[in-house]
């Protein structure tokens, strides 16, 4: 069931068009990966669903319903960019972003202590924003997002500032409010973070979405029929080139390992080409090589490029 949608969404500043026919579909109960370089138009999308900018033309839902004011009771946002009060003190600051998003004083310290204590901030609570490093204002900012417990959140690079054990935190966090029945929109540049968490993205370039779907199908699709073979101790290369069905990519050599990257050039089922291969070695490790995320992103970013350029 669709939690959000968008519709063929533009945006026009001045003479710069962000977003040109955007659409997106947000399922619920899900983390959707809202991809793209610098400058494609996610982050004017996000401040659409928002509603700090109004689209030029195009629709949005909210559930059944087209977006209205009242829907942002029930989004949260992390921006990239920080938004706290460098002057103020911490607890005091988050008390009252809480209060704006309709928690009581009481509710909402009940439910301030439990994320501070999770995320062992209880320390920071009377010292000022300004003394925190910019990864401890991202988890206080994290905290007061997810405060008042929306049914849609919104997080625009949020792993931005953060280290390696932190960034791990905020993902573990992430999948545990999928699983407790949040729908996330998660944008960032760190295409091992979409593997690890998204369901399905779009990628945005130049204004328009170029690639749509599930993460796992994605990646399925741009598969180039490649496996990776180990051989423990001789391995006949010689023979290996020999033949018309398949060709070598790729050929490493580990201490007494060789991995050999091979294309096939035919269609073989997996048996036939492990009964080829056997005779020119002792084979110890067989996988198909499916691409990842940031190789399918730069491979479908830089044809995109390639053919505007033509036009």
């Amino acid at each position: 069931m669709e939690l959000f949608k968008a519709e063929n969404i533009s945006k026009t500043f001045a003479e710069h068009r962000a977003l040109d026919n955007v659409s997106i579909s947000v399922n619920e109960g899900s983390i959707f990966g809202l991809l793209g370089p610098n400058g494609a138009g996610k982050t004017t999308l996000i401040r659409i669903i928002n509603q700090i900018f109004a689209p030029d033309s195009g629709k949005l839902f909210f559930g059944n319903e087209l977006l209205q004011a009242y829907h942002i009771e029930s989004i949260g946002y992390l921006p990239e960019e920080r938004g706290l009060y460098k002057k103020m003190k911490v607890g005091e600051q988050a008390i009252y972003l809480a209060r704006l998003k309709g928690l009581t004083r009481h509710d909402a310290l009940t439910k301030l202590k439990y994320w501070f204590e999770k995320f062992e901030i209880q320390p920071w609570w009377d010292k000022k924003v300004e003394e925190l490093s910019k990864g401890m204002q991202q988890k206080v900012q994290f905290i007061v997002t997810v405060l008042h417990e929306p049914s849609l959140l919104i997080f625009d690079e949020p792993f931005s500032g953060f280290d390696p054990i932190n960034t791990n935190l905020l993902k573990r966090e992430l999948l545990e409010l999928r699983n407790q029945g949040s729908t996330i929109i998660f944008s960032t540049h760190n295409m091992a973070s979409v593997e690890e968490l998204c369901d399905n993205i779009s990628l945005i370039n130049k204004s328009k979405v170029i690639l749509a779907g599930n993460i796992d199908s994605i990646r399925q699709k741009y598969k180039s029929n490649t496996f990776e073979v180990k051989f423990l101790g001789k391995f006949n290369k010689l023979q290996a080139t020999l033949s018309a069905l398949y060709e070598i990519t790729e050929a490493t050599h580990q201490e007494d390992i060789h991995i050999v990257n091979i294309k096939l050039l035919k269609e073989l089922t997996t048996n036939e080409l492990i009964k080829i291969l056997l005779p020119m070695g002792d084979i110890v490790g067989f996988r198909e090589i499916i691409p990842s995320m940031n190789d399918i992103f730069i491979k479908i970013v830089e044809e995109t490029n390639s053919a505007n350029e033509l036009l």
